[in-house]
């Protein structure tokens, strides 16, 4: 199903705040009145000097080495066609934004409004002293391959048209282990290519170049099969004209091997595909419907090897595999193209990533045990982390080899480790958390349903597929707020627990809570109107099964919403208490802090007991925790009992859990500091760095550095999560924007799908 949108929020998303989506921000300090006189008059005049005398200098001194102009026109944007090039615009933010976030990439978007070849090759070739390369974007064609072809010859820097080159690159890898996992032979296979566009040009070209024939290929466009009796056919199409006596696709498909669709949604049979070779291969691309549906597709040949554009099915042929990979790697051996020889070491390389064993952190977002090469995967995940490190290598060593290579790499180990230092991880767990909850979405009670922030980040899980909202509140309040804020929750379930509709549930949970709470102060009356309380119907709920997980405390206290799950729900077998965790992102990776809401000064057994809960909610991110026990004082400088308390927590806790990475009593800045502590502590388990546990010796610490990290050092937070409980319940802090909630909803959901299984 195509992911839904809601128009109002993707309107206040680009207006909101800051206009768009990218802003310039200065690499240099700028703080006093010597930086700016050397940013700027009169220091700037001496690297002027230098790429004067030498213009290979600029490399060295601006940052065009690491800047790729999105060029448009906006003749062919999206599935929108030809709405010009203002239009045009935040799409090409848009995929600034991908070179950023996947490559590191700097990116100036340019919507030009020419629409001759001639002029916008003219327009494009003046800016060359500005960027580093050039990503040509949303041009139609013919056009597109015209402009790409003259400034690829008249440019000294890597030119690519996305459109073309992205689908081919990445479809290619895909059939080449499709290929392999079939037995079939690339120069033996009959090809049906549906589409006859620049990506479908490109990529059969593609597929030429790894050894399929030409004669093997049929190919169809808006007018049926390009062959030999046709005249109305353009230069580009004519190489691809068969002499053949077959009109149909129905026709063609018979006893093919491959089926590759980069056209219009659901023009292929189950019929067709059902008389396709042995163990065929359908490549369906159109988006959002592929030309036939991956499970009619399925039905009728479930050997065949299946690929679609969507995130909803195995095999998403998906162009950000490719082109911010290929861009870093010819940026930074400062290529003066993008050949072929390149493109099909990105092919090779995406072929072969898909081979190897596939990390932990990917299995949890995609909700698999382990992912292994075979028919469901033959194409590396969009989120795996090591795609830099893998493509961006391969094109660089392409690049060298085939002489276009200005600036060669001499030391691949250090290369792949610049490469795998340049990505900030920040955002990388928030997308793998997301993508893991909505593998299995699960029933989230929303108990602030009257506030205008929850019902949107309801909205949003449920157009996202994270969760399935129920709402608790006042009905016709709610039903008021979603009419006037034009919010999309018509179909979802709305209690309120004060209400008559609710008596006899009132009852029921009252009964159950009773039993519970009998001996602990509370009599049957007091149980059962408790349970108009919005927060202890909403822990009924969960605690019954009518719902997976619980999440409140926007606008209440932090005890009033912690007292009922801790009374109805109750803590896991074996676990002594509940404890409260924070995941701070940072560019390094998350940091997960605790004890940071619920512990106010824990003992010695009690610290302890914390730090083994945090180890195993870190692991269930799929994530090795390295811990930190913090304090003032570093291995026994300080003998206080704060002091020893903490050491003496860190040797039961390598007690009970030998294998944990952990070490302690220390000083936050010494556990980040692996140079002092190698130099210093040499027998710390620490010393070889990547601490991202942190445990705080008391409540007032832990509390004090998360709001730091997240007021004033402006890390985006998760949490506090709630760790312990038997059934997950989840609170929010005072004043969490939506995406806060939503990322919330998030990780109540994967805690659910491990605590509440089906």
């Amino acid at each position: 199903m195509a992911r839904k949108i809601n128009p109002q929020d993707a309107l206040d998303y680009h207006s909101k705040g800051r206009p768009g989506k990218i802003e310039v921000v200065t690499t240099k300090n700028t703080k006093s009145q010597w930086d700016l006189s050397l940013a700027y008059s009169p220091g700037v005049a001496e690297p002027c000097k230098a790429i004067h005398e030498n213009p290979e200098e600029v490399y060295k001194y601006t940052a065009k080495g690491n800047l790729v102009a999105v060029v448009t026109n906006g003749t062919a944007v999206l599935g929108l066609g030809n709405i010009g090039p203002e239009a045009g615009k935040p799409v090409m933010e848009g995929k600034g934004v991908l070179f950023k976030i996947f490559a590191d990439i700097d990116v100036f978007d340019l919507e030009l409004n020419v629409r001759e070849v001639d002029d916008f090759v003219k327009v494009v070739k003046a800016l060359e002293p500005t960027f580093g390369g050039i990503n040509l974007e949303d041009i139609k064609s013919p056009e597109c391959f015209a402009i790409e072809e003259k400034l690829k010859k008249e440019l000294n820097i890597p030119v690519m048209h996305d459109d073309q080159h992205g689908t081919a690159i990445i479809s290619a890898a895909a059939l080449l282990n499709a290929l392999e996992l079939v037995g079939k032979k690339i120069e033996k296979v009959r090809f049906v290519v549906s589409g006859a566009g620049a990506a479908a040009m490109s990529c059969v070209r593609l597929y030429i170049s790894l050894g399929a024939s030409t004669e093997n290929i049929l190919m169809f466009d808006r007018e049926g099969i390009i062959n030999t009796e046709r005249k109305d056919l353009d230069p580009l199409k004519q190489p691809f004209a068969r002499n053949t006596k077959i009109k149909t696709m129905g026709e063609a498909m018979k006893g093919a091997d491959i089926f590759i669709g980069l056209s219009t949604g659901n023009i292929v049979t189950p019929d067709m595909v059902k008389h396709m070779a042995k163990k065929p291969i359908i490549f369906a691309m159109a988006n959002p419907d592929p030309e036939i549906a991956y499970d009619d597709a399925m039905a009728v040949r479930p050997d065949a090897i299946m690929a679609t554009g969507r995130t909803d099915f195995p095999n998403q042929v998906n162009n950000v595999l490719g082109f911010p990979y290929i861009f870093r790697g010819a940026l930074d051996v400062r290529a003066t193209s993008i050949n072929e020889e390149m493109k099909l070491a990105a092919v090779r390389a995406l072929a072969s990533l898909a081979k190897l064993p596939v990390p932990d952190l990917v299995n949890l977002a995609y909700g698999e045990k382990t992912i292994v090469f075979g028919p469901h995967y033959i194409i590396p995940k969009p989120l795996d982390p090591r795609l830099l490190s893998t493509v961006a290598p391969a094109v660089a060593k392409a690049a060298m080899e085939s002489g276009v290579a200005q600036k060669p790499v001499t030391n691949w180990d250090a290369y792949t480790q610049e490469l795998d230092n340049r990505l900030g991880l920040d955002n990388h767990l928030i997308r793998v958390i997301g993508t893991k909850a909505r593998k299995d979405p699960r029933k989230v009670v929303f108990a602030e349903a009257d506030n205008l922030k929850v019902l949107k980040a309801a909205q949003v899980a449920k157009d996202e597929g994270i969760a399935i909202p129920i709402l608790l509140g006042e009905e016709r309040k709610i039903k008021q707020l979603l009419e006037e804020n034009s919010i999309e929750l018509n179909d979802v379930e709305i209690m309120d627990p004060r209400s008559d509709a609710m008596h006899d549930r009132r009852k029921k949970f009252g009964a159950l809570f009773f039993e519970k709470r009998k001996r602990r102060g509370y009599n049957l009356y007091e149980a059962q109107k408790i349970m108009r309380d919005r927060n202890f119907f909403g822990c009924m709920l969960v605690e019954t099964g009518e719902a997976d997980t619980l999440i409140s405390g926007l606008t209440r206290k932090y005890p009033d919403t912690i007292r009922p799950a801790l009374q109805i729900i109750g803590m896991e077998p074996g676990v002594k208490r509940v404890a409260g965790m924070y995941i701070t992102l940072t560019k390094q990776g998350p940091l997960f802090l605790a004890d940071t809401t619920v512990n106010f000064n824990p003992g010695t057994e009690e610290l302890a007991d914390i730090t083994l809960l945090t180890a195993r909610e870190v692991q269930q991110f799929n994530i090795t925790p390295r811990i930190a026990m913090l304090s003032y004082s570093n291995f026994g400088s300080s003998p206080t009992p704060e002091a020893t308390m903490v050491r003496d927590a860190v040797q039961i806790v390598r007690q009970k859990n030998p294998n944990l990475i952990i070490d302690g009593e220390i000083q936050a800045s010494l556990a980040f500091n692996t140079e002092i502590l190698k130099d210093n502590y040499p027998f710390s388990d620490l010393v070889q760095g990547g601490v991202n546990t942190l445990i705080f010796p008391n409540l007032s610490s832990g509390n004090i550095a998360y709001n730091l990290l997240m007021e004033v050092a402006g890390f985006d937070t998760i949490g506090p999560i709630l760790m312990g409980l038997k059934k997950p319940v989840h609170i929010l802090q005072l004043g969490s924007t939506v995406r806060q909630i939503v990322n919330m909803v998030a990780v109540a959901v994967v805690d659910a799908q491990g605590k509440c299984r089906k």
